[in-house]
């Protein structure tokens, strides 16, 4: 039982370090999925612009 309350302190700083991490790493990756698309509809405006501009 002593073990166990020797543990537990740091088992539940572990845990929620662990959840903290997590959180940053899918926040990381789902700001950066975005920022990808944005910039492939940037392109596609770029695109079509350009397209629809009369050649001189």
């Amino acid at each position: 039982m002593d073990l166990l309350a020797a543990l537990l302190p740091s088992l539940g700083v572990g845990l929620l370090f662990w959840y903290v991490i997590r959180g940053v790493l899918r926040a990381d990756r789902t700001e950066r999925e975005e920022a990808a698309r944005l910039a492939l509809e940037d392109r596609a405006a770029d695109r079509a612009e350009r397209e629809a501009r009369p050649e001189p």
